[in-house]
């Protein structure tokens, strides 16, 4: 069968996507291998991609790779907040624990307030470790305006000292 017999083909714009990204991967034998700024204008420009398209995709691109840097540093801060957490009960509790062996040779009130705290680590985990939902968003929300707040403080304090300085 010959190319001119074969059926034409149809592609939805995901599956062109998806089938580009593949043989792009494809083409680049080195992982390490990087495309610099005239190279994508030269790859829009042969799938007729207008500069200011490409432009406007590379910004989207550029604040979802800052989205995501961001969501990392969030759910690093989450979880060492927890481990700290975790580390407070688990002293906390072996204080309690001690106390109740000292005092009667035996574990015995002490289980309550440990099956408590356990059941709290339980839930902070939940929490700590999912990454999806409203709650989430609306935590990460908060911390963001939080950073961003402390960010343009420190930025205006060091603005104010190089002033008072020079």
């Amino acid at each position: 069968m010959t190319d001119s017999h074969k059926p034409t083909r149809f592609y939805s714009q995901e599956d062109v996507q998806q089938i580009l990204h593949l043989a792009i991967a494809r083409q680049v034998d080195n992982d390490d291998k990087e495309f610099s700024y005239e190279q994508l204008l030269e790859i829009a420009n042969e799938l007729e991609i207008a500069p200011e398209s490409l432009k406007l995709a590379e910004g989207d691109w550029l604040s979802r790779q800052s989205e995501t840097q961001q969501r990392l540093t969030f759910d690093a801060f989450r979880q060492k907040r927890f481990q700290k957490r975790l580390g407070n009960y688990a002293i906390f509790n072996g204080f309690l624990i001690l106390v109740n062996l000292i005092g009667s040779l035996t574990i015995s009130w002490s289980l309550y307030p440990l099956s408590f705290f356990i059941l709290l680590i339980g839930l902070d985990a939940w929490n700590t470790f999912s990454q999806k939902g409203e709650d989430y968003e609306i935590a990460f929300q908060k911390w963001n305006r939080r950073h961003m707040m402390k960010k343009t403080f420190n930025n205006l304090v060091n603005r104010f000292l190089k002033a008072a300085i020079g």
